[in-house]
């Protein structure tokens, strides 16, 4: 599997993923155009309690362990689980409680980013 379509079945098991634990307004920006971004792909989705936001980061990191053999390379913010972040190097995944996620406005500073808004299954 080429680095393409590596990164894509990435995205796609995290998108699953937090499909799986209901996360919300899942949003997926390409940075793969913008210089100096940290990461090619950020994926961005809401939860509703710090239960909930640590229920989709481990939903997260399971699935892609178990589907992909893959884990973070790095994981932050499960001390309260207010927001977390999930960096799997090309592909970074920010889950927010919904009222720290509109604090940040993470979607105007990539205001730049190609996006896609992932409806919700449920």
């Amino acid at each position: 599997m080429n680095k393409t379509a590596e990164k894509q079945a990435l995205i796609d098991k995290i998108v699953e993923a937090i499909q799986d634990v209901k996360g919300e307004d899942i949003m997926i920006f390409d940075l793969s155009k913008i210089e100096n971004s940290v990461a090619e792909t950020f994926i961005i989705c809401s939860g509703n309690s710090n239960t909930q936001v640590s229920a989709l980061a481990g939903s997260v990191e399971k699935k892609v362990r178990n589907d992909l053999k893959d884990r973070p390379w790095h994981v932050e913010g499960t001390e309260n689980s207010m927001w977390v972040l999930v960096d799997y190097v090309t592909v970074v995944v920010h889950i927010f409680q919904k009222e720290v996620r509109e604090y940040y406005d993470i979607e105007e500073l990539w205001g730049d980013a190609k996006i896609t808004k992932i409806e919700n299954e449920f």
